[in-house]
């Protein structure tokens, strides 16, 4: 398959791993095997980080997505970057999300990077890191809309 064909189909399926829209279940569980086991998930809003492994990162918005604080969430990818050499690849993501947090309804959007490794003839998530725009914070970076090629 592609390897930007794969890339795209694993992002989307990152960003769906957390959908509660419609009365969508997430589909958390599913992370480990969109990633490789060593992965590292960094959230850093607003200059508070965050860093988590799978587990640490799944526990908390397993919690989140089904106790009634985040209903009808989703995130989608708006626009992207990707950047392949050989067996590694890196990816700009804007994003935007909605959702009902604690009883107000909220949309932003933000950036997410990921990088991914092909191991064994399959691509994996290694590392993601998130940040979201906020007023003093905008994305000014367009990405590209046109397809991205792998580096030569």
């Amino acid at each position: 398959m592609d390897s930007k064909i794969e890339l795209d189909r694993i992002v989307k399926e990152f960003f769906d791993l957390f959908t509660t829209k419609n009365n969508s279940k997430p589909k958390l569980d599913y992370i480990y095997e969109l990633c490789i086991p060593q992965t590292t998930i960094i959230k850093n809003v607003n200059g508070l980080t965050e860093i988590y492994d799978l587990e640490s990162f799944i526990i908390p918005r397993k919690k989140l997505l089904s106790d009634g604080t985040l209903i009808d969430f989703s995130e989608c990818e708006t626009q992207e970057r990707t950047d392949i050499f050989g067996h590694i690849a890196q990816r700009f993501s804007m994003y935007e999300k909605t959702g009902t947090l604690n009883g107000k309804t909220f949309s932003a959007q933000g950036l997410k990077t990921f990088q991914f490794i092909k191991m064994k003839g399959e691509w994996k998530i290694s590392s993601m890191a998130w940040d979201d725009e906020n007023e003093n914070q905008k994305i000014d970076m367009v990405l590209s809309k046109e397809k991205s090629q792998p580096l030569k």
